[in-house]
């Protein structure tokens, strides 16, 4: 097969042929990739962001649909030529091992999930089918972005009716939250973000209101939302420590909460004030969203269906998997939301 290897921290992916794949072990499923997404979570992995790196030379990738053309021993979940959705997320069936593929001699190694390949080694608990009626597409949204971005919304917050709360940042995790608040009863659903366009698209996807950061000050627009009195949630997605500072520092006392699910590079602390814990703010993480991808991927996909959310617009471009390395530039500087890789597409 093909696929793109991350062979040295902070230089290009390469991407190699002819790679060999092992036999499958007991819980592991062979997929063929059709589509997959790119998230931060790869460009930290790729440029440091994570600090040193022991699996060098590895595989990428963590959200993506695919076929199931091959099954190891155990495995019930899947079947062969089924249409699946490949999530980080682990879900229910078998915990297969780490693999190990090979070039030249060279190994290259893989953990649970990867889908920056043609064909990927999987175990059965990364693994979920298909939703009926999701193309295959929008399918890759499924793996990360809108479990996140969702559920830290229906799962970590469940908001109460007439709240008001905001998203800082606006790209594929930021877009599933504002998705997933506007089935809530809110009172404000505020959208923050430095790109005009993608604080456009969260308007079209729900936000009552839009704030760009770079040309208005965050908290005198906020204030005039809500009066004065802060936020009752605040969702921070742009995964730096100044936008969780300032979401934590936007939320009302006594009760405010900011949830936050990605990470800012390796190393990085974020300084709260003691005083506003004391006076009742709170602040989380979240793994995920906390989802539970078998129960909430078919949630989201019948949301998806009965509303007509128009998943499409967050896929901004479609790349091939040789140009992966463009991909990841244009999602490190904000001129895509979600990129799409077309490994084979459907």
């Amino acid at each position: 097969m093909r696929a793109a290897v991350l062979t040295q921290i902070n230089e290009p992916l390469k991407v190699w042929n002819n790679i060999e794949l092992p036999a499958l072990a007991r819980g592991q499923v062979l997929v063929r990739l059709a589509y997959s997404g790119v998230c931060h979570s790869q460009l930290m992995e790729a440029r440091g962001g994570r600090g040193q790196d022991a699996y060098l030379p590895h595989l990428l990738g963590h959200e993506g649909t695919g076929f199931v053309v091959g099954v190891g021993e155990g495995v019930q979940k899947v079947q062969i030529n089924e249409p699946v959705v490949l999530t980080w997320i682990k879900s229910s069936g078998l915990e297969g091992p780490g693999v190990q593929y090979s070039h030249h001699g060279k190994t290259i190694n893989a953990g649970g999930v990867t889908t920056f390949n043609e064909l990927a080694i999987v175990s059965e608990n990364r693994l979920v089918p298909l939703p009926k009626d999701v193309p295959m597409d929008v399918g890759v949204l499924f793996g990360c972005a809108l479990l996140t971005g969702a559920g830290m919304v229906l799962n970590a917050i469940k908001p109460r009716e007439n709240a008001t709360l905001a998203v800082f940042g606006v790209g594929g995790v930021g877009l599933s939250a504002i998705i997933a608040s506007r089935l809530t009863s809110l009172k404000a659903l505020i959208a923050i973000d430095v790109e005009d366009d993608k604080l456009q698209l969260a308007k079209d996807f729900g936000a009552s209101h839009i704030i760009n950061s770079a040309k208005e000050d965050v908290v005198s627009e906020l204030n005039k939302v809500t009066a004065g009195a802060g936020l009752d949630y605040a969702v921070e997605a742009a995964g730096l420590t100044s936008t969780i500072e300032l979401a934590f520092r936007s939320v009302k006392k006594n009760g405010g909460l900011c949830v936050f699910a990605s990470h800012p590079p390796s190393g990085e602390k974020i300084q709260l004030d003691p005083h506003d814990l004391i006076c009742g703010k709170q602040i989380q993480g979240t793994w995920g969203g906390s989802c539970q991808p078998d129960r909430d991927i078919p949630l989201i996909a019948e949301l998806y269906r009965k509303f007509h959310i128009p998943l499409e617009k967050m896929i901004s471009k479609r790349y091939k998997l040789a140009d992966i390395n463009r991909a990841l530039d244009d999602l490190a500087s904000r001129r895509v939301a979600r990129p799409l890789i077309e490994i084979a597409p459907q």
